[in-house]
């Protein structure tokens, strides 16, 4: 069963509803997901990731469940907003081997790997930084190689450019745009998936619209007009 499906899900967080009935098959290259904060795309994210489990319904990534962490090491590599949440060694090489070694790679293999990875993008220089050092789009272009290493067929990206630079953006985005993998951006700008496939936007946890870029962002741009007029962050 190819793709990623998402049947009746739901999510509740301490008794809080985060997502309610989402009904999801998800093939396309690209795919935008877009919202407000808080609509819940971080979450929907997560549970395709693996990283929190559904309160009622059913979540595969490519016939698997994402609580099989074996399998999912093959399918599905997610990328945070903050790379900081996701580097956890303290030298470039460590990091970048990490996922390969936890895919069952020998550790020098691994590292050997790696090396051949930072070569072919011109960073070979890094390969004994200290992660700390390097710059937020560095770090971010490491989750990235890192993740890109362990050969996903699925990359979730969580506001990918927010962090960045426009320099930086403009490198970072030439990147995604050539990989082969199928890629999920969550954004709540429209331009930063305007030229994806599909477009899915979340309100309040639940698909307000799916199709076409053409089709659901003039929507949603002219919704969120409509809400910068009035006073839109009253409500606790």
């Amino acid at each position: 069963m190819s793709g990623i499906h998402l049947n009746d899900v739901s999510l509740s967080l301490q008794g809080k509803p985060i997502l309610t009935g989402i009904d999801l098959h998800l093939t396309e290259a690209r795919i935008g997901l877009i919202g407000r904060n808080g609509s819940g795309k971080t979450s929907l994210l997560r549970l395709m990731a693996g990283l929190v489990a559904p309160t009622s319904g059913r979540v595969t990534v490519e016939g698997a469940s994402p609580t099989d962490r074996k399998a999912l090491l093959r399918s599905l590599g997610i990328l945070f907003q903050n790379p900081d949440h996701q580097i956890l060694f303290p030298t470039v090489i460590e990091e970048l081997s990490f996922g390969l070694i936890q895919q069952g790679v020998p550790k020098a293999q691994a590292q050997a790997r790696a090396r051949d990875a930072l070569t072919a993008e011109g960073r070979a220089h890094w390969e004994k930084a200290a992660t700390h050092t390097l710059s937020q789009g560095q770090r971010q272009y490491l989750c990235l190689l890192a993740l890109l290493l362990m050969a996903p067929r699925w990359l979730l990206l969580d506001e990918p450019f927010a962090a960045l630079d426009l320099p930086t953006e403009a490198r970072l985005r030439r990147r995604l745009d050539a990989l082969p993998q199928r890629l999920i951006t969550i954004s709540h700008a429209p331009a930063a998936v305007e030229r994806c496939d599909r477009v899915l936007w979340l309100e309040q946890g639940r698909i307000r619209a799916d199709g076409p870029p053409a089709q659901v962002l003039p929507e949603f741009r002219a919704q969120m007009a409509r809400i910068g007029e009035a006073d839109a962050d009253t409500d606790l």
